[in-house]
């Protein structure tokens, strides 16, 4: 499966459709590269959330690939970096929904392993209007 190239540049917009995009297709690792390209080229203020949102791609990286450890613990530093943007999101992400979803999703899987999450539940959604 091709991978994100480096020098990709997208606008905010664009990096949030194509991520959500690849996870509704279940393709976690992808979407972390299109953040991860948009944390890299986002300015200061911003670039905490766009980590954040690479992180918690990572955390679905973990979970669909088995690892029960690692998973929760992304997820976790995701909501965090996250829900520091709760009082303004920038654009239209679901701040709060988002914060929420890690957040008990990584309880999930620390309380109950990942045996009896359904692959459709590691689908979050990015934007609060999309």
């Amino acid at each position: 499966m091709p991978t994100t190239p480096d020098d990709l540049r997208l606008t905010p917009d664009e990096a949030l459709a194509q991520a959500q995009e690849l996870l509704d297709q279940g393709r976690a690792f992808h979407a972390h590269e299109v953040l991860e390209g948009a944390w890299k080229a986002a300015p200061d203020p911003e670039r905490e959330l766009w980590r954040g949102l690479a992180q918690l791609a990572v955390g679905l990286t973990h979970a669909r690939r088995g690892n029960a450890t690692g998973a929760p613990r992304l997820l976790g530093r995701a909501a965090d970096r996250i829900e520091a943007y709760a009082a303004a999101p920038p654009h239209d992400v679901d701040v709060p929904g988002l914060v929420a979803w890690s957040r008990a999703l990584a309880a999930r899987i620390e309380r109950d392993g990942l045996d009896g999450v359904d692959p459709d539940a590691l689908t979050p959604r990015l934007r609060a209007h999309g």
